[in-house]
């Protein structure tokens, strides 16, 4: 399996980031993760970028989610708590980022891919993007409450659980009118309107972003309950494994209930 890369390039007050797995629509291996923390790490403390970029590599996809052969190795329900603290960690310092943050939305943005563009302040995209969470298809794990609580903040209840609960997917042109996008743009003027973004965005007070990016935060995160009792529910259900077997066999799955 190629472990794909995670890029940074600084020009100048814009930073960009790119996940270049596109052979696997930029599905996200462990590695892959671990790049996207330490170049946070490194984008928090660096005072002279005023905008971060985030993209996908191949124009096919943002992130198609979390590469799903890496679950074959989970025994059971702690193993998903575990894993769900690893990818709340990750997209928490996407999240927590002092600077506004852009995500530039070509093809596919699922799951924990959406999770990572629903971090951040702004997401274009160009027509024919879909978005979506559908594990109740594929996998039937589940969402930290912490995504949970983004996906309901950033498309409301009633999208959130068409994406959760039917398996749905946004397309573009509802996601814009849900004002979860900022713009569509056709493939070959969307770096344009981004760049023209990331200009705005870094022409504007520093202080001012970055303390009303933080109070909005602690607004979303004020009152999380704890749930790791349906974290460890999801992962360690029979119906888990089932979804993970199929998916990597390339065959529908047989939900059980159990």
């Amino acid at each position: 399996m190629n472990d794909g890369a995670v890029h940074l390039h600084v020009d100048g007050a814009v930073a960009s980031v790119t996940f270049d797995r596109p052979e696997a629509r930029n599905a996200m291996t462990w590695a892959m993760y671990e790049a996207l923390e330490r170049i946070c790490l490194q984008l928090r403390d660096d005072a002279g970028v005023r905008v971060v970029r985030f993209r996908g590599a191949g124009g096919q996809a943002f992130v198609a989610g979390t590469d799903i052969a890496q679950f074959q190795d989970f025994k059971g329900g702690e193993d998903g708590v575990a894993y769900e603290q690893r990818i709340d960690a990750c997209v928490a310092l996407v999240e927590d980022l002092p600077m506004p943050t852009v995500a530039v939305l070509e093809g596919w943005a699922i799951g924990g891919g959406l999770a990572i563009a629903t971090a951040c302040d702004f997401r274009i995209a160009t027509p024919g993007t879909k978005l979506g969470v559908p594990i109740a298809r594929t996998l039937g794990n589940c969402l930290s409450v912490a995504n949970v609580a983004r996906l309901v903040a950033a498309v409301g209840r009633p999208r959130a659980e068409r994406l959760l609960l039917l398996a749905d997917l946004l397309v573009a042109e509802e996601a814009l009118a849900a004002g979860y996008l900022l713009e569509i743009a056709p493939p070959e003027q969307v770096d344009a309107v981004a760049d023209r973004l990331c200009k705005k965005l870094a022409s504007l007070a520093p202080v001012t972003q970055k303390v009303s990016k933080q109070a909005m935060n602690r607004l979303l995160r004020s009152n999380l309950p704890q749930a790791e009792d349906l974290i460890r529910a999801a992962y360690g259900s029979a119906d888990f494994r089932e979804g993970v077997t199929a998916f990597v066999a390339k065959r529908p799955p047989a939900w059980q209930g159990r």
